[in-house]
């Protein structure tokens, strides 16, 4: 029992910086307290005390803020970080070395009795707000982003993100031969039809802007074919025109345009005070014109 209390103290050491003693983590940490009292009606829980189990798990939550079902199943070294409004449902099965932020939800989808709630292998990290949700297993070593919604199940060493959960990078990736493209090439393509995906560079996890660039990619590549079509049919025949493709302008986007103003107007600027020094320059120059 001891041997245990001491591997969760030293758990908490291993991944909290914050925490500066054994006394401060064993009298101030509620993600602790809300395990140990876990584990008694968890113990309870099996030995068909199931009103008693219950009762010490509510009990639990008033004072930590933390939900754990009794019939719930958690491995060794498990930590919840901060822990505020953390849940985790009966028939979830938490490995070990498995680490929580405040606000997770371990859930399930259906009420029917059975496997209702998700599996975490172990070395899984959830983050803060993050809700899984049915009974799939999140694999060994997977990440889950804060406050993304997960309801299929997550490969090991994964990292998911968004609503709904979107793997963005894969601990065993696909062999395909990835496209070549020039990167001053795909810029001139993010250039020419106006798309920045400010702040976002190829290894940020963003899912939206990964489809964008895929999508500027294969523009990239349709572009040269059609240069190089182009090349062969003036080579073949010397009449050929080479037209240019016609540019984006604003005025085709203008109802769009105000569309996005209406919602979310720019600024205003105070009128009142411009009102005189307008007036007088209108008056200024009626006389000049006069």
């Amino acid at each position: 029992m001891f041997q245990r209390l001491r591997e969760d103290i030293n758990s908490v050491f291993a991944r909290d910086p914050a925490a500066r003693n054994f006394l401060e983590v064993l009298t101030n940490y509620p993600g602790l307290h809300a395990l140990l009292l876990h584990r008694l009606s968890h113990w309870l829980w099996h030995r068909d005390l199931k009103w008693l189990a219950r009762t010490l798990s509510t009990l639990g939550r008033w004072l930590t803020g933390i939900e754990i079902h009794p019939g719930a199943s958690i491995g060794r070294r498990f930590f919840i970080d901060h822990g505020m409004g953390v849940v985790i449902g009966e028939t979830a099965d938490v490995g070990d070395d498995v680490t929580l932020y405040q606000g997770v939800t371990l859930g399930g989808t259906s009420w029917n009795h059975g496997k209702r709630h998700p599996t975490l292998g172990d070395g899984v990290i959830v983050g803060a707000g993050a809700k899984i949700l049915g009974p799939f297993t999140v694999g060994a070593g997977a990440k889950v982003g804060s406050n993304a919604v997960i309801t299929k199940e997550v490969p090991a060493g994964a990292t998911v993100v968004g609503i709904p959960g979107k793997v963005v990078q894969r601990s065993d990736p696909d062999q395909d031969e990835a496209l070549q493209v020039d990167p001053e090439r795909r810029e001139a393509m993010c250039r020419k039809f106006g798309f920045d995906a400010y702040g976002v560079s190829q290894d940020m996890p963003d899912p939206v802007a990964r489809s964008m660039q895929a999508m500027l990619d294969h523009m990239h590549a349709v572009d040269e074919r059609i240069e190089r079509m182009c090349s062969t049919l003036h080579q073949i025949d010397a009449s050929f025109r080479d037209g240019r493709l016609p540019e984006l302008r604003d005025e085709d986007f203008a109802d769009i345009l105000d569309d996005v103003d209406s919602c979310c107007p720019p600024p205003e600027k105070d009128t009142d005070a411009d009102t005189p020094h307008r007036e007088k320059d209108t008056a200024s120059d009626r006389h000049g014109n006069g």
